[in-house]
Parts: C-alpha cells; sequence; structure tokens
C-alpha cells in the first residue's frame, strides 16, 4: 500500500466529534451595533484625513510653483538688468 493510499485510509477512519459542531449564535459572530459604529467612525476619519491631506499636498505644490516662477523672474532681471 503506497503513503497516499495509506493516508486516505486514515482520514476515512478518523472518528466523528461528539457532540456533532454546532453554529455559534449570531451574537457571538457578528460585530454588531458597536462594531458597525466603531468601523464607519474609522472610515469617516480616513475619509477626512484623505481631504486633508489632499489640500495640504495642493498647497505645496501651489508653493513650488509660486517660487519657481519668483526664481525665474529674479533670475530674468539678473540677466537683463533694466537700464
Amino acid at each position: 500500500m503506497s503513503i497516499g493510499a495509506a493516508l486516505i485510509a486514515l482520514a476515512a477512519a478518523a472518528p466523528t466529534p461528539s457532540p456533532s459542531p454546532s453554529i455559534p449564535s449570531a451574537d457571538v459572530t457578528t460585530p454588531g451595533p458597536w462594531g458597525f459604529g466603531a468601523i464607519f467612525g474609522v472610515g469617516i476619519v480616513v475619509a477626512l484625513l484623505l481631504v486633508d491631506m489632499t489640500r495640504r499636498i495642493r498647497r505645496v505644490r501651489y508653493r513650488a510653483e509660486v517660487n519657481e516662477k519668483l526664481d525665474a523672474e529674479e533670475r530674468s532681471e539678473h540677466e537683463h538688468p533694466r537700464s
């Protein structure tokens, strides 16, 4: 007999659990209203943080663009001074 056949025969001969397994009640397996509220709150906080982060990144990008324009103007004035 091969090892695979022996393992299959051993698995088939395994005793069934006593008492048979039952499905636990929904009170034990579901998060309930408190769990829903907690996850909903976390979702709201994450959304607000994303909005704030987007605003901050946009502000930094605009500042960088303005600084580049000012630097370019300053360089052009040094290269071509007005009389």
